[in-house]
């Protein structure tokens, strides 16, 4: 069994050797040449003689004895080992040389030193990496005395004086490194750089026959010894990493595979070794090793077991029979840190198979109970007492040379039995091993590290690995002495070998693996050679050397031989290998043979929540509670997002939190979770998995504390003390004053924010990290902050070829000796300044990571052999130690992680050693202030404009739809140029921003619909103005009198009585207020019209507009279907609701169609509201702030009013009479209210809370409130006019009794005495006011001064009244008469036919403008003379209404279009009794008006002509006059070039972009070929490049006929693709209302997945170069005269053996059930996920090398419908169409029912399966899952249910909140509901950028 799994090789050959193994001992010598080999020394005369076997070599005396490898043959030989070291003898009897071959370990190395041992051969050790040159192997050249010369290395010294050359790792040395040594191997001969020539011993004997050795010597020939040889070592590639033998190097070696140690001869080393453990255990141990190593377990690939750790886990176990045996197993093989799932139960398995799953019966060690030192024997050792189910076990270890510590007794190191438990296996793996400690970021591995090194009295020597560290930087380093020789310094590592101290290798899972084998040598055996020759031995090797020699310390040094101190010991620090991930896996099987490896566990909620509070004592208990509930709810978790954030949540993360907390309580914890995660710059994705968890974890995040306590945020210095906010720290009295910064810097209250949360953290002795988009001042910040505390700053810019050396230290040469010069790193530290390090992110994380050793532990390793140390009690006794001062800090700056900022991402990598503060742009005030500084005499509203636009733009961008995020940065320099050059239009300088987008089409249109819709006008011309046209208004004419009557009978008669009593309020009811945003737009962004700004109020479709009323700045819609009210402020951005629903319920009292008016009350009840209810004449008081309701009960005696008829009102013909509410002093807080045909008014007085009622004696139509205290009433039945006068204070005079006087109309006199009486016609609106005199006197053409008023009724535009309502003489009428007066009917509606209708409409839209002397109406497009308006062959709009503007100062009439609403109600009777028109109507300001239309539509017009000239000017202003001036310098040319005919022009098979050129297709900007944005080519052809768009003027000049020409040619083209891909014209317009919907989103998509292959391909840097940029680390090579010393940017080769790069892999489960059909007609679900879909195709196109995709669609049919396979992906639009109509036909014609669930698990199922880098399933459906019974969690765990797939559900709007409630059941940031179908794509973006491409 066992030889079958340990033997390579054919079946045959294993029966063979099985057949050997049984018939060995018993057959004769003769019989099987594999008889039990002995190996013997005789002694001869002619010297001593090995034998192994038959076979026996001489031995020779060597001439150097120490480097004679001692005291490494085993105690037993193994048979195996002796025949290996036969067979090597053979070789070397033959001359031949030898490739030792086999698995990773120190076997080979052992078998190849036992062999020189045996035979006393002098070795020269050479271990091979990635780094090593033909330098290192034939000759270095160094400098003495100013004379560069050679000196030999290894294979050269071994040559020459005859020692055996190992070279071990040949699979590592880069490739062509090793040929150098082709010829030494087979001819032994080799031409050296210093000239001389060795040559082999046999042809050097010859020629010494011939000539003498003086004239060989001359011609510098040197003699290669007779006994060189080379011993290879490597390991089998491919099975592991690294690079293939080259075959005519691979040629020259004898190959023997040394396997491990056959079964048995293993298993009696092993129970020689462990005789405490019982037999089984053992032989079950090895069994389970051998398994895995077996050829079955690879192809599972999981790494190989360390078989040669064995022996060193049995010596534990002899010491603690009782362990676990499959926690050792652990130690040796970490399964559960480096194999994914199947691997684990692969795994698990074999330990069930083997029995060794005791892990949870077996105690383990609980804690190290004492240590105290051992006396006597030269080397330091402990006794260690552990203590394992309560009996103690004491054993010794090696120990430090400082004094021991025992445990628990560090003040800053909490104990918690996880710990306790670590450290004390780690004192067993200690005994025998090194330790490999395994723990995420931020766990405290160096803690424990630390902890351990102190127990035990270990300096500790930390060693930061990072990835482009060499193997010279690990051991030894050149440098220069001071009269300019060259020699070699020892690194940190050597040195603590020889002091023995505890090195902590840190970053292990950092460093390339093949600089790591450097040390497999030093880890194996305590064996070091080094490159200045200089050997380390193991102390008993060094002990027993020096005794066979019989030689003094003093001589081997001389010698250059050292001991390795017996205590000497590594720990190496590293991050788990990420599974699954094909780049990080260090874990490798030949790290695995060097150390014991302990994994850290995350700490127990319990214990972690002990270690916080023990370490900050004060922190508030209920904030650790709640951090902790929320970092372990996401470490618990199996969603890769939640772990993500929980990686910043880590220990080190929460000590921070709580050590900030501790200080300032007040904190919340929301902001400290959000500031570690960073939350601001988290993708969508995560960031709403986050609040979702801070929610489920009832973590309030507390209201943005600006708002509350704006007044807190300065920053004063006084008496030596900086206050930011409400913290304060002294300023600092620096020695450098001029590097303390000084900047321009304008306060505001944000960046004062982020001030005092830096000063916060920076008190607490943080380092800072601030991590921002470009341009919002995180360098203005930094340096404001640094001036204010007054410290000076060192400044690094960091980039891409940013090294470790730069950062520390600049080498520089000088006079032949190389200089130091300190980097502002190191002068940072020495003098204590603050260091701000820029563009963190630019740098590659693994340089970066050095700064981590510097934060975390204060220490740092200079190249020049200084070192930085945090304590300067370390630094005094040593000369070459810096103390860091105790000022220093670092600042670093950095963007924000992915996209676009194509940096690395440093938070991710460093971000949890620093407190980080994002930086973000101001907030509109607070920019809107700091811009005015900027600019003080920039307009306000074009501040306001340029702050609102790029509000927008920012929201875009962080939403993804734009990718380059806007700043603070171009706002301020647009501001700065308008400052400067205030004649400019702000449209031609915002072009200075977005004049680098103007090629690409998607981005510019989206930038221009948002700068127009905040009213930027770009791409405006000045000429494009467009107000409406003016016809001549008719002569105004004198018409007739008013007289009122003044008879004194009359006047008794006409008396009025009034009562008065107080309101009855009912209420208040609170209702909500909910806020929405409205979208409000600019008009006048392309053209300039009357038309300001317009926007949608939020409502339903059904919902109707019944009245609009302003005040002061806010705008007030009333609707009545439900009845509600929106209130909004004229240059606000957001809408008020108020519904009322409930309150007018639409069955109460036969209201069915209730009608709302409303009025807005002024000072002191600003945003207060009364709404009247016309039929049920209900009355309310609403308050916008509080959402207070109140109901007015005007009439006591009304209350109990005859029960309402509940006849079907609206079936009588005769309309009820209504109620009528004139608000025109609703200002000054009082309302008159009547009923239609009664003859009572209610005249309430809000204030007060009185009502006045007034009797009259006639019955009223209309009440017109021509002043405070005259009325005009209009008698109902006969139109005749009474005039009320009232006293001004109802209250004041006792009588309190109005007077109605008559008023009789005459029409001018015909002729004396025959005065026909007028007609009496009801005025539409009297004015509450008159006309200002110049108005009065432009108005009628003559100076005038009276009282007026204008009053317009149906046959006029308008009529004045002069005298009226003050003169009792009488009053003078003058009109302007229509030739046709308006018609009250309404058209026929063109969608709904006629409209029947009773009365006229309720709303008379007629608006009475005094300022600018205007009369504005709504008439409906009958009413226009449309004739006038328009020219002949121009069809006029489509709209609602026309604005007619009668304006008496020019006599001029106007008709202005309202354009028609999206969407109208379907209750057009309704409507039609609202308006004649489709809008409402209200003035607005002085001199404009508002109107809403039945959609909600809001449209503020502005219709005064002093009004439209300012704006006019303004609006030129804007756009720059400078088109208008011709500038002076005018040297005009054309382009030059005619346009010839169009032609298609050449396709380039490479597709290179083309620019101008008129030959290539495809091509963009240039003449008269196919491509985009060219002048005369016949069409558009996109070949995927960005546009170079020619002006327009140039497009202009091209000839007509070319342009018919290039047309023709497009349409010809346009059939001929269509003709290639058999696709009909229909169908192609059909595709392409499908792609065109997503084109924006495809082209966003398509520029990350560039930037990502882009970044997948950067240039890495290759050293050793014979040409290109000076490498500074081998500056040192350059002087002594060394060629390869330069580094040049390459593409990097992957390394050999390293898995292939896998695409990843996608699945769309598309919805194509019925209901997607059905419901298409709703919301155009089915569309929407067309569109999703062809986004997909499209998006993915020509990246199939990346991304696998198919697409399956899910119905009632079945879960599994092919649309898409993934390897017949759609090529073309054709064939895209194809999927699509595929979509559209069967969710046509399938069965109803729902296999979401079954296709989501089927989805992931099949993925699971499949071998790709990473895999996504995407499902689309409408989530209809209550209906089907299927459980919200039973979709969440299939949503999780396998790690490795990302699943992802997107919700189609569906009924009611169920997909709602739907959302919060499932997994944060897994599933979205898109309520709105537009939503799909955007979700399907965020999904891809924020996940696939997070490690693409």
């Amino acid at each position: 069994m066992h030889s079958r799994i340990l033997f390579k090789g054919t079946a045959a050959a294993v029966a063979a050797r099985r057949i050997r193994h049984i018939l060995g001992p018993l057959m004769s010598k003769e019989g099987w040449n594999c008889s039990a080999h002995e190996v013997k020394l005789l002694n001869t005369s002619s010297g001593d003689t090995v034998k192994i076997g038959e076979i026996s070599y001489v031995l020779k005396t060597p001439k150097n004895p120490e480097l004679v490898p001692v005291n490494h043959m085993m105690e037993a030989l193994p048979q195996m080992v002796t025949q290996h070291l036969r067979w090597i003898m053979q070789k070397d009897l033959l001359g031949q040389d030898v490739f030792l071959i086999g698995p990773p370990g120190p076997l080979r190395r052992s078998i190849a030193m036992q062999y020189l041992e045996l035979t006393k051969r002098e070795v020269e050790y050479v271990a091979l990496s990635r780094d090593t040159t033909e330098t290192d192997l034939k000759q270095r050249r160094e400098i003495r005395s100013g004379t560069a010369f050679y000196i030999d290395q290894c294979a050269v010294r071994a040559a020459t004086e005859g020692r055996i050359l190992v070279l071990e790792g040949l699979e590592k040395a880069e490739r062509n490194v090793l040929p150098v040594l082709n010829n030494l191997l087979e001819n032994r001969e080799m031409q050296l750089e210093d000239g001389r020539f060795l040559m082999s011993a046999h042809r050097y004997d010859k020629l010494l026959e011939e000539h003498t050795k003086e004239e060989l010597d001359a011609w510098k020939i040197v003699r290669v010894s007779e006994d060189f040889r080379v011993i290879a070592l490597g390991l089998p590639v491919p099975r592991y990493k690294g690079n293939p033998l080259d075959p005519p190097l691979r040629s020259r070696f004898q190959a023997r595979d040394i396997y491990y140690l056959p079964f048995k001869d293993q298993l009696e080393h092993l129970y020689r070794i462990g005789a405490n453990v019982s037999a089984e255990r053992v032989s079950q141990l090895l069994s389970f090793a051998t398994t895995l190593c077996s050829q079955e377990s690879a192809s599972l690939s999981l790494p190989d077991f360390p078989v040669d750790n064995l022996p060193s886990a049995l010596t534990v176990l002899n010491l603690f029979p009782m362990l676990s045996v499959q926690q050792l197993v652990q130690r040796l093989y970490p399964y559960e840190a480096m194999l994914g799932k199947e691997g684990r139960t692969a795994v698990e398995g074999v330990l069930n198979r083997f029995e060794l799953t005791d892990g949870s019966t077996k105690p383990s060690p609980t804690a190290v109970v004492n240590i105290e030192p051992v006396n006597g024997g030269q080397a330091e050792q402990a006794a260690v007492t552990l203590n394992i189910t309560n009996q103690k076990i004491t054993f010794q270890v090696p120990s430090g040379t400082r004094p021991i510590r025992p445990p628990n007794s560090s003040p800053t190191f909490i104990n918690t039995p996880t710990h306790e438990r670590l450290l004390a296996e780690m004192m067993q793996s200690h005994l025998v091993k090194d330790i490999c400690l395994i723990g995420a970021k931020g766990c405290g591995k160096s803690v424990i590290a630390r902890e351990f090194a102190e127990m035990l009295g270990y300096s500790i020597e930390p060693v930061m690995l990072y990835q482009d560290m060499t193997a010279r930087d690990l051991l030894q380093q050149r440098y220069t002495l001071p009269n300019g020789d060259t020699a070699w310094r020892a690194s940190p590592l050597v040195t603590a070998a020889q002091e023995g101290k505890l090195v902590l290798l840190d970053g292990i899972h950092r460093v390339n693996l093949g600089t790591l084998a450097v040390l497999s040598r030093l880890l194996h055996d305590r064996e070091l050679d080094l490159y200045d020759g200089t050997r380390l031995l193991r102390f008993d090797r060094y002990q027993a050397l020096k005794e066979e020699l019989q030689l003094t310390d003093q001589q081997l040094q001389d010698r250059s031989i050292f001991p390795i101190h017996p205590s000497f010991r590594i720990i190496a620090l590293a991050e788990p290998p990420v599974i699954g991930s094909t780049t990080q896996q260090w874990l490798n099987p030949e790290i695995l043979t060097m150390f014991l490896f302990h994994t850290i566990k995350p700490l127990a909620k319990a214990e972690e929540t002990a270690v916080l509070q023990g370490m900050i004592p004060n922190v508030p208990g209920e904030a650790v509670e709640q951090l902790q509930h929320l970092t372990h709810s996401l470490r618990k978790s199996n969603d890769p997002t939640a772990l993500s954030l929980a990686s910043s949540l880590s220990t080190r993360q929460l000590l921070r939190i709580c050590r900030r907390l501790s200080q300032y309580p007040q904190e919340s914890v929301a902001h400290a979770v959000h500031k570690a995660c960073l939350s601001r710059f988290l993708p969508s994705l995560a960031r709403s998995s986050l609040e979702k968890s801070l929610a489920n974890c009832s973590i309030e995040d507390h209201p943005d504390p600006a708002s509350e306590q704006k007044q807190l945020y300065t920053c004063t210095v006084k008496d030596g003390l900086l206050t930011i906010g409400n913290v304060s720290a002294p300023v600092y009295s620096p020695d450098e004053k001029m590097k303390v910064p000084d900047v321009l810097f304008y306060e505001n209250v944000q960046h004062m924010m982020v001030m005092q949360d830096m000063l916060k953290d920076f008190l607490l002795g943080e380092h800072l990290l601030l991590v921002g988009n470009q341009g919002v001042g995180k360098n203005k910040i930094v340096d404001r902050f640094l001036h204010l505390m007054n410290r000076p700053r060192e400044y690094l810019q960091l980039h891409r070829d940013t090294t470790v050396q730069t950062l520390t230290l600049q080498p520089s040469v000088r006079d032949g000796i190389i200089i130091y010069e300190d980097s502002p790193l190191v002068k940072a530290v020495k003098m204590g300044h603050i260091l701000v390090i820029d563009e963190a992110d630019k740098a590659p994380t693994n340089v970066t990571c050095i700064l981590k050793a510097l934060v975390e532990s204060g220490e740092m390793i200079l190249a020049d052999g200084r070192r930085i140390v945090s304590d300067a009690l370390e630094a005094a006794g040593r000369p070459n130690a810096i103390p860091m001062h105790p000022d220093f800090r670092m600042i670093v700056l950095a963007n924000r992680p992915g996209f676009p900022f194509l940096g690395n991402d440093f938070f991710g990598a460093l971000g949890d050693i620093f407190s980080c503060h994002a930086v973000d742009n101001p907030k509109p005030q607070a920019e809107f202030a700091m811009l005015k500084q900027y600019g003080p005499d920039v307009p306000d509203a074009v501040l306001q404009k340029l702050v609102a636009a790029f509000g927008e733009l920012r929201a875009m961008a962080d939403q993804g739809t734009i990718t380059y995020p806007y700043s603070t940065r171009e706002v301020v320099n647009i501001v700065k140029h308008l400052q400067k050059f205030p004649d400019e239009g702000l449209a031609n300088v915002v072009r200075n921003v977005f004049d680098f987008d103007s090629y690409n089409k998607d981005m510019r249109e989206v930038l221009i619909s948002a700068l127009h819709k905040h009213g930027i006008p770009i791409g405006a011309k000045p000429t494009s103005v467009h107000l409406a046209k003016e016809l001549p208004l008719p002569d105004c004419k004198m018409t007739g009198y008013w007289t009122i009557s003044q008879g004194g009978n009359t006047r008794r008669k006409l008396l009025c009585p009034t009562e008065t009593h107080r309101i009855d309020i009912k209420g208040p009811v609170f209702l909500r207020v909910q806020s929405y945003p409205s979208k409000r737009h600019e008009s006048r962004s392309l053209s300039f019209t009357e038309e300001q700004a317009h926007w949608q109020i939020p409502m339903n479709e059904v919902n109707i507009v019944c009245d609009v009323t302003t005040a002061k700045d806010s705008i007030y819609v009333a609707t009545c279907n439900p009845v509600s009210l929106y209130a909004m402020k004229e240059k606000g951005d957001s809408v008020q609701c108020i519904e009322l629903y409930d309150i007018f319920p639409r069955t109460i009292s036969g209201v069915w169609q209730p009608f709302v008016s409303v009025a807005a009350l002024g000072n002191p009840l600003q945003d207060q509201v009364v709404l009247h209810e016309e039929q049920g004449n209900t009355v309310l008081h609403l308050d916008l702030v509080t959402g207070a309701v109140r109901r007015l009960i005007l009439s006591q005696d009304k209350q109990d009013e005859a029960p309402r008829k509940t006849s079907n009102w609206w079936n009588s013909k005769e309309s009820q009479p209504g109620y009528k509410m004139c608000k025109e002093f609703a200002h000054k807080n009082w309302l008159l209210f009547y009923k239609e045909n009664g003859n009572q008014l209610d005249v309430v007085d809000v204030l007060e809370g009185q009502v006045h009622t007034i009797h009259l004696p006639i019955n009223l139509k209309a009440v017109f409130l021509v002043a405070e205290d005259r009325w005009l009433l209009v008698e109902s039945k006969t139109d005749r006019k009474f005039l009320l006068t009232k006293p001004m204070h109802m209250g004041a005079e006792e009588t309190g009794v109005c007077q109605l006087h008559a008023i009789s109309e005459d029409a001018v006199s015909s002729g004396f005495g025959n005065n026909s009486g007028m007609e009496a016609v009801s005025p539409q609106e009297v004015s509450s006011d008159q006309l200002s005199n110049e108005n009065l006197s432009a108005a009628l053409g003559q100076k005038i001064v009276s009282p007026n008023r204008i009053l317009c009724d149906t046959n006029t535009y308008a009529n004045v009244i002069v005298g009226f309502p003050d003169l009792m003489s009488p009053n003078e009428l003058y009109s302007f008469r229509r030739s046709l007066p308006i018609t009250e009917s309404r058209r026929p509606d063109m969608f709904f036919g006629s409209s029947k209708r009773t009365g006229p409409a309720k709303r008379v839209n007629c608006v009475c403008l005094l300022d600018a002397n205007q009369v504005v109406r709504a008439l409906p497009p009958t009413q226009v003379p449309l004739a006038e308006v328009y020219p002949k062959d121009v069809t006029p709009p489509m709209s609602a209404a026309y604005l007619e503007v009668t304006d008496l100062n020019s006599k001029r009439l106007k008709y202005i279009p309202v354009p028609r609403s999206n969407s109208m109600s379907p209750y057009t009777v309704w409507i039609s009794k609202v308006s004649d028109t489709d809008v409402v109507m209200a003035p607005l300001g002085s001199g404009g008006v508002v109107t809403v239309d039945m959609g909600g539509y809001v449209r503020l017009w502005e219709t005064g002509l002093d009004h439209l000239q300012r704006s006019l000017l303004e609006w030129r202003n804007m756009i720059g006059s400078e088109d208008g001036r011709p500038v002076q310098i005018t040297i005009e040319r054309d382009s030059g070039l005619d346009v010839s005919s169009p032609k298609h022009g050449k396709i380039d098979a490479k597709n290179a972009p083309h620019v101008g050129g008129n030959q290539w297709a495809g091509g963009t900007g240039g003449r008269d070929t196919a491509g985009l944005g060219g002048k005369g080519g016949p069409y558009r052809l996109d070949a995927g490049h960005k546009v170079y768009q020619i002006s327009q003027a140039e497009k202009d000049a091209v000839p007509d006929e070319v342009k018919r020409a290039a047309r023709d040619m497009a349409e010809q083209a346009f059939k001929q693709r269509l003709k290639e891909i058999e696709m009909s014209e229909y169908d192609a317009s059909t595709y392409d209302r499908f792609s065109g919907a997503v084109r924006r989103q495809v082209q966003s998509l398509r520029i990350i997945l560039d930037s990502l292959q882009a970044k997948g391909k950067e240039r890495q840097w290759l050293r050793n170069q014979a040409l290109g940029e000076l490498d500074d680390a081998k500056i040192i090579d350059g002087l002594t005269g060394e060629k390869s010393i330069y580094k040049r940017r390459g593409e990097l080769e992957p390394e050999l053996g390293s898995p292939q790069q896998k695409p990843k892999r996608l699945r769309v489960l598309a919805d194509v059930s019925g209901s997607m059909y059905r419901f298409n007609g709703v919301d155009g679900r089915l569309e929407r996920s067309m569109e999703a879909v062809c986004m997909v195709m499209e998006a993915l196109e020509s990246y199939e090398h990346k991304f696998k995709y198919d697409i399956t669609g899910h119905s009632g049919d079945g879960f599994d419908i092919e649309l898409v396979r993934c390897d017949k992906v759609p090529k073309n639009n054709k064939e895209r169409l194809k999927v699509l109509k595929t979509m559209h036909a069967h969710s046509q014609f399938c069965m109803s029912g729902d296999y979401t669930l079954e296709g989501t698990e089927h989805a992931i199922r099949e993925l699971a399966h499949e071998e790709a880098d990473e895999h996504f399933v995407i499902v689309l459906s409408d989530a209809n899952l209550e209906r089907y019974g299927i459980s919200p969690d039973r979709f969440a765990r299939v949503l999780t249910s396998n790690p490795q797939v990302n699943a992802f559900a997107i919700f189609i709007g569906s009924l009611g909140d169920q997909a709602d409630r739907l959302q919060k059941t499932l997994p944060a940031g897994r599933s979205f509901v898109a309520m709105d179908t537009k939503e799909i794509p955007q979700i399907l973006q965020q999904i891809f950028t924020s996940t696939m491409l997070s490690s693409a």
